[in-house]
């Protein structure tokens, strides 16, 4: 619903939002001149918030009315990141008919910045009442859906966004990212230089660009696109940021420190940027400042295995080896850690006195065989799962616990039927079709789990599900065929160490001993091999 009050007027300190604020509380006493409108939109089309005050404020000291530039004015607002002051010019009255299209998308904008998904997606249903045919709206639409987990839907939004215009930065934008998620790096190239072509000087796709290059391994390509980022966007957090982890590659630890520096706060709560400054700061020395770092990540993202190596390792290095293997946790007796993880754990017990416990681990550490994925404890009674389930089936939130606890107890039937019940309500996540696969291959039914599997991967082919996708086939008996996918994976995604493993062992496994050898080569040369060179960093 449309909130119609005068909230507007306790803004002291932004004159175009007081002058609102006073037009909107008393008479109205004229329209917008047609031409501080047009240079307006002209700077908003530029993504220029600041120059596309100047005429709404001229405007409005002329008498126009708060409603006709409350859109415009908003939108502004919005570029320039102050989402308090665009949320009281948003919500401070009515739209006026010809911009109230404009106004709900970016009361859309506005709730899908804070977090507000249900309230982003009722805007946006606003604004798609009176204009569907939007193109920015359907790419905004696709990144609610996707941030939403419904990545089929997703897609299908920014098609729709391309459709209505081609020649559309931000929906080409979108289309890149979504490319990359669903098919891989290599995929995605093109959009993002097809965007650029169009928008030169466009500061999404300038960075997006930068950072498939630079997740790609092609640092040279990386550095010019984002010394043109730079000069574009004087300061740019994401180009300072993809700099530095060039220096870093480099082992120029210090540039990168400085480099990094420079972003402030502005990067404070990235997970990306985070790690990199936990690991900057474990290789200056400073090993307390490190645990900081990785300690917060790890809380922030438990499953995040890289971070909890680097913690793990951190923690060692400063002779805490009962935090260490407090750090490692269950994911050191999971079937699935990685060696690095168990070398180290294994290590940690040793210092302690407790050689048997090493032992088992460094033995675990030197096979190389399959690693599976496997669920986490849920760790509640199910009792108490099944009556959080109940009070939302169709939650993944409530669900993926109950499907784990159900797996515990030995209930695979319900689970899969839990699974799968997730998997309807949620048919454009990815993430919904690997639990009903996971859920099967639990039941012993890989053929029922492999199909669930690509399903998961025709919408995003990410590592875990070539992961599984590889451990099923390989359960088959099919090793070529899974060769032939973690090689299409390989492709798409050449620096995966994760990938390049899968291949050199399904290598080995069908004979092709100089295609494992030539893999093991590049896997040395990177210190994923031989043990005491295991090296996350």
């Amino acid at each position: 619903m449309i909130c119609s009050s005068s909230t507007i007027s306790r803004i002291r300190t932004f004159a175009a939002i007081c002058a609102l604020a006073a037009l909107v509380a008393g008479p109205v006493r004229g329209d917008a001149s047609p031409d501080a409108l047009a240079k307006a939109r002209a700077a908003l089309a530029k993504g220029d918030g600041i120059a596309a005050q100047v005429p709404l404020q001229q405007a409005l000291r002329q008498g126009v009315q708060g409603d006709v530039v409350r859109a415009a004015l908003g939108e502004a607002l919005l570029l320039e990141s102050d989402r308090r002051k665009a949320r009281e010019v948003l919500y401070g009255g009515d739209f006026a008919p010809e911009s109230a299209a404009r106004g709900w998308q970016m009361r859309g904008r506005l709730e899908l910045a804070e977090g507000r998904l249900i309230e982003a997606g009722q805007a946006f249903d606003q604004s798609y009442r009176i204009n569907a045919e939007n193109a920015s709206l359907w790419t905004d639409i696709g990144r609610l859906r996707f941030i939403g987990g419904e990545h089929a839907q997703a897609i299908e939004a920014a098609e729709r966004a391309i459709k209505l215009d081609p020649k559309d930065p931000r929906a080409l934008e979108l289309r890149g990212l979504l490319i990359r998620e669903q098919f891989g790096l290599q995929s995605a190239l093109p959009w993002f230089e097809t965007g650029l072509q169009i928008a030169p000087n466009d500061v999404g796709l300038l960075s997006e660009y930068a950072a498939t290059l630079g997740e790609l391994g092609q640092y040279r390509a990386m550095l010019i696109v984002c010394r043109k980022l730079a000069k574009v966007d004087r300061g740019n957090e994401r180009a300072l940021y993809l700099q530095a982890v060039l220096a870093a590659r480099a082992g120029q630890t210090t540039l990168a420190r400085k480099i990094l520096m420079q972003t402030g706060k502005a990067l404070r709560n990235l997970p990306a940027a985070i790690m990199l400054n936990g690991i900057l700061e474990y290789r200056s020395g400073n090993a307390n400042l490190a645990v900081e770092h990785f300690d917060r990540l790890v809380r922030m993202q438990p499953d995040n295995m890289q971070a909890r190596m680097m913690l793990v390792r951190t923690l060692r290095s400063r002779g805490l080896n009962a935090q260490a293997v407090q750090a490692a946790g269950i994911w050191a007796n999971l079937q699935s850690a990685p060696p690095y993880l168990l070398q180290l754990t294994g290590e940690a017990y040793l210092a302690q006195g407790n050689k048997r416990e090493a032992a088992t681990l460094f033995a675990r550490a030197d096979d190389d065989g399959q690693r599976p994925s496997e669920f986490l404890s849920a760790g509640q009674p199910l009792g108490v799962l099944a009556i959080n389930y109940g009070d939302g089936p169709n939650l993944a939130g409530n669900a993926v616990p109950y499907i784990r606890g159900l797996i515990e107890a030995g209930e695979d039937r319900q689970a899969i039927a839990v699974a799968d019940r997730l998997k309807l309500a949620n048919p454009g996540a990815a993430e919904a079709w690997l639990l009903a696969g996971d859920a099967r291959l639990i039941a012993n039914d890989a053929m029922g789990a492999l199909d669930q599997y690509g399903r998961a991967a025709l919408i995003r082919f990410n590592l875990p599900t070539l992961q599984r996708i590889d451990h099923a086939l390989r359960l088959l008996g099919r090793d070529a065929e899974a060769n032939a996918v973690a090689a299409r994976y390989l492709y798409q995604n050449p620096g995966s160490p994760q990938a390049l493993k899968l291949l050199s062992n399904g290598r080995a496994a069908v004979n092709d001993i100089s295609g494992a050898e030539r893999i093991e080569v590049v896997l040395m040369a990177r210190g994923l091999r031989n043990r005491q060179s295991h090296n996350p960093s």
